[in-house]
């Protein structure tokens, strides 16, 4: 019996000895493990996420596009955390030569496809190209039409007032060809740089008629519209550009380019291709 205490006394001795080392070296591997290892991996994977949380996606567009681009940049930012859309909107010709002299845009939106000329070359080489909307002209006057416009034949009267965008952007190229087809010169009191600034005019009841986008008309309120024919009319495409292949970049031109950009467009007044 006293053999079996001593070695029980001698095992205990042993197993605490060994005990003690074992948990000595969990613990210091433990605390190794936390300020090298785990700890530091979660710094850089939680900086790393907040990195990639922030982003802007710079998107310069035609200025038609305004209501509907921007019903769709707050749609996908609210479904996207930390995404901004940054949009600014203006002449598409204006725009593109500003992306040319090395304006920041991820994506640009242009009235008419003239635009694109002024954009460097193969500039879509690192990104891609999608038509996504086409419009008409049309004629735009103040509410209750008080000076009687009827027709492209009204923007030749000397007792009224009309308005075009200047002829080196999309709508003003766009009005001088259906005036041409309609074989008639018109006699603008100004002509505005563009089409928001058309329409503005007319607004302001500066103007009796300005010739504008559909889409402008549809959005613009208490604005009213005289349809041109057909025979007259110009119809414009709405090409989509993005330049790079950043995650946001694509997503937001597959977001513009699907089921719920289809649907903006259209409720702002473009038709779908």
């Amino acid at each position: 019996m006293s053999a079996r205490r001593n070695m029980g006394s001698f095992g205990s001795r042993t197993a605490t000895r060994l005990g003690a080392g074992l948990i000595l070296a969990v613990v210091l591997a433990a605390c190794g493990s936390d300020s090298s290892g785990t700890s530091g991996s979660s710094d850089t994977t939680d900086a790393d996420a907040a990195a990639s949380e922030q982003t802007t996606v710079t998107v310069l567009a035609a200025a038609s596009l305004t209501e509907a681009f921007t019903s769709l940049a707050e749609d996908y930012e609210a479904e996207h955390d930390g995404v901004t859309i940054a949009l600014s909107f203006g002449s598409s010709t204006t725009l593109a030569q500003q992306i040319a002299e090395g304006a920041e845009a991820d994506i640009y939106a242009s009235a008419g496809r003239g635009a694109l000329d002024h954009l460097p070359e193969n500039y879509a080489a690192d990104g891609g190209e999608e038509l996504i909307a086409h419009n008409v002209l049309e004629i735009a006057v103040p509410p209750g039409n008080p000076a009687g416009i009827t027709a492209l034949t009204d923007f030749a009267r000397a007792d009224i007032d009309t308005v075009l965008c200047t002829e080196t952007v999309p709508c003003g190229r766009a009005a001088d060809e259906a005036f041409t087809k309609a074989g008639i010169t018109p006699t603008p009191a100004s002509r505005e740089i563009d089409v928001k600034a058309t329409l503005a005019k007319v607004a302001l009841e500066e103007a009796d008629a300005a010739i504008v986008y559909k889409s402008d008309v549809v959005t613009a309120g208490e604005i009213e519209g005289v349809e041109i024919p057909d025979a007259e009319n110009v119809v414009m495409d709405y090409p989509l550009v993005w330049f790079n292949t950043d995650p946001h970049t694509t997503g937001f031109a597959e977001f513009v380019a699907g089921e719920q950009g289809r649907q903006a467009l259209t409720d702002a007044g473009f038709t779908l291709p």
